[in-house]
C-alpha cells in the first residue's frame, strides 16, 4: 500500500510526539485522581511545538512536586535536559519528514537509526539528570513521581501495538 506524502509527514510528526512521550514520560503526562496530588489544569490551547509542550510540563511537575530551592540546582539540569530532548527529538524528526519523499529505503533506515542513536543519547543524559534529582526528593514527593512514572508506564504499554 502507498501512503501519500501528507500522510507519511502527518505520520512522522506523530511519531516524534511518540518518541517524545516515550523518552520522557513525564513531559507530558499527569497524575490521575487517585493519586496524592492534583493534576494540572490542561493547558488552554495546544502547544505550538514539542518544545512549547516541555515547557509546559515543566512548569506543571515543579509545581506538583513543590520542588524547593535547595532542589532547584537538581531540578534545573532535569528540567533542561527535557527540554534539550523535546527539541533535539523534534528537530530531527522535521528533518526526516521534509525528506522523506525523496529517501531511499537505505536513507530511510539510515535515518532512522539517526534518531533511534539521538533517542538512546537523550534517554541516558534525561535518566543521568533524573537519579541527581530523585536523590534530593523528599520520600512524599518520590511517591508522587513514582505515582506518575508508574501511571505512564501502564498507558504506554496500553497503547503500543504488539508485533511478531
Amino acid at each position: 500500500m502507498t501512503v501519500p506524502a501528507k500522510s507519511r509527514a502527518a505520520m512522522t510528526r506523530a511519531a516524534a510526539r511518540t518518541v517524545i512521550i516515550v523518552a520522557a514520560p513525564l513531559v507530558l503526562g499527569g497524575l490521575d485522581a487517585g493519586a496524592q496530588t492534583a493534576p494540572a489544569p490542561p493547558p488552554a490551547t495546544a502547544p505550538a511545538s514539542a518544545k512549547d509542550a516541555a515547557e509546559q510540563r515543566v512548569r506543571s511537575l515543579q509545581t506538583e512536586l513543590h520542588i524547593t530551592d535547595a532542589q532547584m540546582p537538581q531540578w534545573s539540569a532535569f528540567a533542561q535536559a527535557m527540554l534539550d530532548n523535546a527539541t533535539s527529538t523534534d528537530t530531527l524528526f522535521r528533518q526526516r519528514a521534509s525528506t522523506a519523499q525523496s529517501m531511499s529505503a537505505l536513507d530511510n533506515m539510515k535515518s532512522y537509526a539517526q534518531v533511534a542513536r539521538a533517542y538512546a543519547d537523550n534517554t541516558e543524559n534525561l535518566s543521568t539528570a533524573f537519579e541527581a534529582l530523585y536523590g534530593v526528593l523528599s520520600d512524599q514527593q518520590k511517591q508522587t513521581i513514582d505515582t506518575l512514572f508508574r501511571q505512564q508506564a501502564t498507558q504506554s504499554a496500553g497503547t503500543q501495538p504488539f508485533r511478531r
